[in-house]
């Protein structure tokens, strides 16, 4: 079973979300690019309970994506680089969409219905927002203008993991290179990936920015000219420390190389 990202201090009260719900790591690291985790953890701070669902739910990919925080860690030590992940379950609140999207918060994923989202009413809506989305991203953007005004971002990296099965249907991917406008670093990581002849890699597989996955690189790099490109790996594959630090070793040289 995949062990829970669950911060050690500081997330939640009964009353409200005690920051920061976006935790900094190697923030000195002098690579130029800035790896992002959005779906880290499953944590659910308390005002939320478990949000009607059971512990099985809760360790499942509909909280998290399963494996990437750690791959995400492996390469920000082998790149230097700094990651920025997040510390809240994306069932509260989806930090890769917009938030007024209406599935920026779920009650339906898949197959499993989250019933404490059903019904939010406008100002638990707009709680969310401000103390998860705006949190998070405000952070982000800080961070990002920061290195920028001292020429030590060229790109942003978004790690994710997904599932083996979605909807019955078997995946044939072990890695996704999801991009838009400009493929070129995507295909440069891909190049080097397809040296090994027994990888099957998606390109914009299992997802695209036409299913609205791209928000957080279209607000932290796209809008800036930085270079963006998000990772999706099978989450059967991250689920160990082996399968995440192999992952990790196989990709490093090629972020580098981008």
């Amino acid at each position: 079973m995949a062990q829970s990202s669950r911060p050690k201090s500081g997330m939640g009260s009964q009353s409200g979300i005690t920051h920061p719900v976006a935790c900094v790591e190697n923030p000195e690291g002098r690579s130029p690019v800035l790896l992002i985790c959005e779906h880290a953890s499953n944590h659910l701070p308390p005002r939320y309970g478990t949000l009607g669902l059971g512990p099985a739910e809760l360790e499942s990919h509909i909280a998290w994506d399963p494996g990437a925080l750690e791959v995400a860690r492996h390469l920000s030590r082998l790149l230097g680089a700094p990651l920025i992940h997040a510390t809240v379950s994306r069932l509260v609140l989806d930090l890769n969409r917009e938030p007024t999207a209406p599935d920026s918060i779920w009650t339906l994923s898949e197959k499993t219905a989250i019933p404490a989202n059903e019904n939010l009413d406008p100002q638990e809506r707009a709680f969310r927002v401000r103390e998860v989305y705006d949190a998070f991203h405000g952070a982000v953007d800080a961070f990002v203008e920061a290195r920028m005004a001292r020429g030590l971002l060229a790109s942003v990296v978004s790690v994710h993991s997904f599932t083996p099965v979605y909807r019955d249907v078997p995946r044939p991917w072990q890695i996704g290179l999801i991009f838009d406008a400009d493929a070129s670093f995507a295909q440069r990581v891909e190049a080097g990936l397809a040296r090994d002849p027994a990888l099957v890699i998606g390109m914009n597989q299992p997802y695209s920015p036409a299913d609205r996955v791209f928000h957080t690189l279209e607000r932290h790099a796209v809008r800036r000219g930085l270079v963006p490109l998000m990772i999706e790996i099978r989450n059967d594959l991250i689920r160990t420390e082996d399968g995440q630090a192999s992952w990790a070793n196989r990709l490093a040289p090629l972020l580098r190389e981008g």
